[in-house]
């Protein structure tokens, strides 16, 4: 328990004779010095190195004032700092996840198991394989018991599966699935290309997401709106992308639109998305998912369009919603609020901190454990098969900048609830600062309904 003392300085804490960490001030301080929480867009540091204005930027901050016969007490209530659950309060100690980390990107990876860096391509096509073999089970058992007993688990089952095969073609766009490059694009490309995935288009984007995530206007999937396009959006637009299940069915549009406030689409070479030297890939992806659609046309004239509907539309609208659902909480749906970033408090590091693991039950091993997203999301060149190995070497190091998820039932039930509180609560960020938190639109639902 850290002791105070009073000096001719002011008010500082004796040395420690263990390490501390940043997440900073004792039980007993927080009785002295009830310090408030930080504004929403704002950044306040208030571990051990303190920092209670926005102008303060020293790391080794003592509070300068006179001996005093007592300490004095900060008011709650100041409206001007209203609480924010992202700075909390656990087993005495006050921890804010805005605050620059007391590691680096290299104690991380130095932490992680070198085996766990290495790729097996022959391992990653048995996955491959696994979830080809299934998928084709799964429809020819549906197509021959053809009742509708069958067909609402079959629909579940596959777009699972569908979501399972996204999730390979993921790792190959990543370069985790092998070391060569021409494997990972055909691979990717036969993947992504059967469900209506344009693998190249989407592969530049998603490396643009990860080269900017948690960061406002760069980052490329689910990112915050800002104040001035919420407000700018028409109120149909901005109740859909608020009200379930819309939400959860945007991914196609996405593809072909991007998100509001941005330009251009996956399909077209010319996109803001692209360089110029990357508009052939991209033709060529484009060119496969044609093929594709193409290939769905002509077997609803085969066998006809109910029964195309029942086997292979229905499960890929189960595969939007599961990638709708996934990408989203990893990013948003905590039960403490997180921050977002723009200008110089952005870095690669804090913006990767903000990204969350989530647990899924029997599904983790199906969706090839892409639910250990913090890890992936730093390092994304480590297979999936690795992932949790990796996540479990790090934690040491992450400290309370890792989230430890609830554990999930064998099926991850318990994330509708999350969702659907974030969508109540998450609708955009102040255009102002450099630190943000999500902030809420009573007017979007009604008081009753975002409390």
């Amino acid at each position: 328990m850290a002791s105070w003392v009073l000096s001719e300085c002011g008010l500082r804490p004796l040395p420690r004779i263990y390490p501390q960490s940043r997440t900073g001030l004792t039980s007993k301080t927080t009785d002295l010095l009830k310090l408030r929480q930080p504004p929403v867009s704002k950044s306040y540091n208030l571990g051990s190195s303190v920092k209670v204005s926005s102008w303060s930027r020293q790391r080794n901050w003592a509070l300068n004032v006179a001996v005093p016969v007592s300490v004095p007490v900060i008011e709650k209530g100041d409206k001007e700092r209203e609480s924010v659950k992202g700075v909390n309060e656990h087993e005495g100690e006050l921890f804010d996840p805005s605050a620059p980390p007391p590691f680096k990107l290299a104690d991380i990876r130095a932490a992680i198991p070198k085996h766990c860096w290495v790729k097996n391509p022959w391992r990653s096509m048995s996955y491959v394989v696994r979830d080809v073999a299934v998928v084709f089970g799964l429809a020819v058992t549906a197509a021959y018991f053809n009742n509708w007993v069958v067909w609402p688990l079959y629909w579940f089952a596959q777009g699972t599966m569908f979501w399972a095969l996204f999730v390979l073609g993921h790792d190959c766009g990543h370069g985790s699935f092998s070391n060569n490059p021409k494997l990972n694009s055909v691979v990717g490309h036969l993947l992504h290309s059967a469900i209506l995935v344009p693998y190249h288009g989407w592969r530049i984007s998603h490396r643009t997401h990860h080269q900017n995530h948690g960061h406002v206007e760069n980052d490329e999937s689910w990112q915050p709106l800002s104040e001035k396009i919420y407000k700018s959006l028409d109120i149909v637009t901005r109740t859909l992308r608020f009200t379930l299940p819309f939400p959860m069915l945007a991914y196609p549009v996405y593809l072909w639109s991007r998100s509001p406030g941005k330009k251009g689409s996956h399909f077209h070479p010319d996109s803001d998305l692209f360089a110029p030297n990357e508009r052939k890939y991209v033709i060529t992806s484009t060119a496969c998912w044609t093929a594709m659609a193409a290939l769905v046309a002509c077997l609803s004239f085969v066998m006809g369009p109910v029964q195309m509907l029942k086997l292979y539309g229905i499960p890929y609208w189960i595969f939007v919603m599961w990638l709708d659902l996934v990408t989203y909480l990893h990013h948003h749906g905590h039960d403490e609020k997180l921050p977002w970033y723009r200008g110089k408090e952005w870095s690669y590091l804090r913006g990767g901190l903000t990204t969350l693991d989530r647990d899924y039950g029997w599904i983790n091993n199906i969706h090839h454990d892409i639910g250990t997203h913090v890890i992936h999301h730093l390092f994304p060149q480590i297979p999936h098969y690795h992932l949790v190995e990796a996540t479990e070497a790090a934690k040491p190091v992450l400290g309370k900048y890792y989230r430890e998820p609830k554990k999930s039932g064998p099926l991850p039930f318990y994330l509708l609830g999350t969702l659907l509180r974030s969508m109540r609560q998450d609708h955009y960020v102040s255009d102002d600062g450099d630190i943000l938190y999500y902030q809420t639109d009573p007017k979007l639902y009604g008081p009753d309904k975002t409390e």
